[in-house]
């Protein structure tokens, strides 16, 4: 129903603003109109009970107005430009590294863009850059300052240059905001601190443990060994702060509306950078409520769908990312539900598929994967993946269990094996890695390590054993390919294109020592990068053969996320196989999980619809003849083709 109030409300504030709401101004204003009254009604479903729930929602309206106000013409001549769903082309490739370790800072990674277009990279997301206290950063998750580039890496005018020159070059940003919690040196922590109630209402504070005993029955342990319990106790001011990470990060309180509306202000600031992926960290715990696990709650998502609303509004070229890794079917509430489907979160991570691959290549069967598909296909059109094999975190194992058993193993020792396996601590495993945050109770952990050193490349270099060498370079483009074709926007880590194994230098820095992720965040040594223009190199073999894969992507219109992905029926349950489809155009991505050759019929190909007598494999660059005397297709161990027909 048309809201008169809000709508005058809304004229009253851009006319003291002197807009051109007849002119220039004139698509702001309508979007502005026309997601008012979500909006508002996303707004009060959370607030209307707080004594300031309209005092602040005018405060909410005139950040979405200051933020259109302070974006650069460039940016608003983008946003007119973008197409809607811009994120699902195919010919998209990113990259997700951390600056200093990759190059060093922010100006030096500037002059490494056309390493990244030789590769075929056009999107980079930059692991978090904004201040954090050394020693005490999680990686940078844990935010000192939202609007202050951490010296280590340079500085906000840096971080604006290398946008305008990616800009130049027609790449694409994504970095993180953390929305879920702050340093503890925060200037409102540190407020807080000091005793200023307006401050300790920003997180979660509390006098004695009779609250945090309440919240923590119910409460998971995020990091059982590191940082046990969801609270710390603050000995400035006496009183007991939520903190789900660790001990230096305080959640927020977003039961505060403050906290939303400041947080959202930061949100377009980092818009008006010229970002156009926002990577939200953590979601999934926005939202906290007593006798809930504090986790993937309604609230968080109506946050999200609010905070969607509202860069529609401001901001709309930009999109957003949400970091929820969790089951499928809980992931699929953050790109929204109901009235709100795909219009939550733009973007997620593919997590499950992620681990379903790494389920696979331990034990070359693809049951496991296969009967996961059925949740992840539900992802609605007009949204899309981030699709990956590694990343800077941990490899987790939280498929649902009955996918598992579905598959005739039990989900305990299944998850047994692929621990030990992947941590190399199964009989002749090829894996270097290592359990990470194992909860000495559940015996849950999560995995560890490079993807060239789970590959078994490290070993394989270890033991100067040319044959496994030769199969973990097979392995690496074989999990490489398999992501890059699925749907979504491929994401290398650095370090992966050119095949760098464990780095074990973290053990020896205090701060990084008591956490083996980084064991698979390597710094780069560009002596070694160089070693990829040098035929016959590992270096040149595995970007080589990357710069190909992401080649063929860009050209292959036909794996663009529009919703076309089938999968090929299970007649060799080693091989993965899914079509891509638009139109007449069909592309056949097959793979072998096993170490042996394996055959598959063509008739998982002509199961759906007529094919021609022969099919163009891309990767290899030749054809398969079909016929009587050729009844199958031979993958060879850990190989694959893309084959059009």
């Amino acid at each position: 129903m048309y809201n008169l109030k809000l709508h005058q409300q809304i004229n009253s504030l851009l006319r003291g603003n002197e807009f051109d709401i007849s002119g220039k101004d004139n698509t702001f204003y309508a979007r502005f109109i026309a997601n008012a009254e979500a909006i508002q009604s996303l707004y009060k479903s959370l607030y209307q009970h707080h004594k300031q729930c309209d005092e602040v929602f005018l405060l909410l309206l005139k950040t979405i107005t200051s933020a259109y106000l302070n974006r650069p013409d460039t940016l608003k001549q983008k946003d007119k430009t973008k197409d809607e769903h811009w994120f699902l082309s195919n010919e998209i490739n990113g990259m997700s590294l951390y600056v200093n370790r990759f190059c060093g800072d922010l100006q030096n990674l500037g002059n490494k863009l056309d390493y990244f277009k030789k590769l075929g990279v056009n999107f980079l997301h930059l692991m978090p850059v904004f201040q954090s206290p050394a020693g005490e950063s999680d990686g940078g998750y844990a935010v000192s300052n939202f609007r202050k580039v951490d010296e280590r890496f340079g500085s906000l005018e840096d971080l604006k240059k290398l946008q305008s020159k990616m800009s130049d070059e027609n790449m694409y940003l994504m970095i993180d905001i953390v929305l879920n919690h702050t340093s503890h040196k925060h200037s409102w922590a540190e407020k807080a601190k000091q005793g200023d109630k307006k401050y300790q209402h920003y997180y979660y504070m509390y006098d004695d443990r009779l609250v945090p005993d309440a919240f923590e029955q119910t409460m998971p342990e995020i990091f059982p060994e590191s940082s046990p319990g969801s609270f710390t106790y603050v000995h400035e001011c006496e009183k007991w702060v939520m903190t789900v990470f660790h001990n230096y990060q305080w959640d927020l309180n977003y039961t505060n509306p403050h906290v939303l509306v400041e947080m959202l202000d930061t949100i377009f600031f980092y818009a008006n950078l010229g970002v156009d992926i926002l990577r939200i960290d953590a979601p999934a715990f926005i939202w906290k409520q007593l006798g809930t696990t504090c986790q993937n709650l309604p609230e968080a998502h109506t946050i999200l769908r609010l905070i969607k609303q509202c860069v529609l509004v401001a901001a709309p070229g930009m999109a957003l990312l949400g970091e929820a890794i969790v089951a499928p079917a809980a992931i699929m509430k953050y790109f929204g539900t109901g009235e709100y489907t795909a219009k939550e979160c733009d973007v997620a991570y593919n997590a499950t598929q992620m681990a379903l691959q790494w389920d696979a290549l331990a034990t070359g069967d693809t049951k496991i994967m296969l009967a996961a598909q059925h949740e992840i296909l539900k992802k609605p059109f007009g949204t899309t993946w981030i699709s990956y094999t590694r990343c800077h975190d941990d490899i987790g194992l939280g498929y649902d269990d009955y996918t598992i058993e579905q598959s005739g193993f039990h989900p305990y020792h299944h998850r047994k094996f692929l621990k030990e396996y992947y941590s190399g601590n199964y009989h002749n495993s090829p894996a270097k890695g290592a359990l990470f945050s194992v909860n000495p109770k559940t015996q849950d952990a999560r995995i560890s390590g490079s993807l060239a050193s789970l590959c078994g490349l490290e070993k394989a270099l270890q033991e100067n054993n040319e044959n496994d060498f030769e199969i973990s370079i097979r392995k690496i483009l074989l999990m490489q390919a398999h992501s890059f074709f699925i749907g979504g926007i491929p994401m290398l880590f650095y370090g992966d294109e050119v095949g760098y194994t464990n780095d074990y230098s973290y053990l020896n820095e205090t701060g990084k020592s008591y956490d083996n992720r980084w064991m698979h965040r390597p710094i780069i040594d560009w002596e070694k990068n160089k070693r990829r223009a040098t035929e016959g190199t590992i270096e040149h073999r595995i970007f080589s053969s990357t710069q190909k894969l992401l080649s063929l992507r860009k050209k292959l219109t036909v794996v663009a996320d529009h919703k076309n992905l089938v999968w090929l029926a299970p007649h060799n349950i080693h091989v993965a196989g899914y079509l891509r489809a638009n139109g007449k155009q069909k592309l056949f991505c097959v793979f072998n999980f096993s170490d042996q050759p394996a055959f598959l019929t063509w008739y998982a190909f002509k199961e759906h619809g007529k094919i021609p007598e022969e099919l163009y494999d891309h990767w290899q660059e030749k054809y398969f003849a079909i016929g009587k005397d050729n009844e199958h297709l031979i993958l060879e161990p850990y190989t694959f083709c893309l084959l059009e027909g």
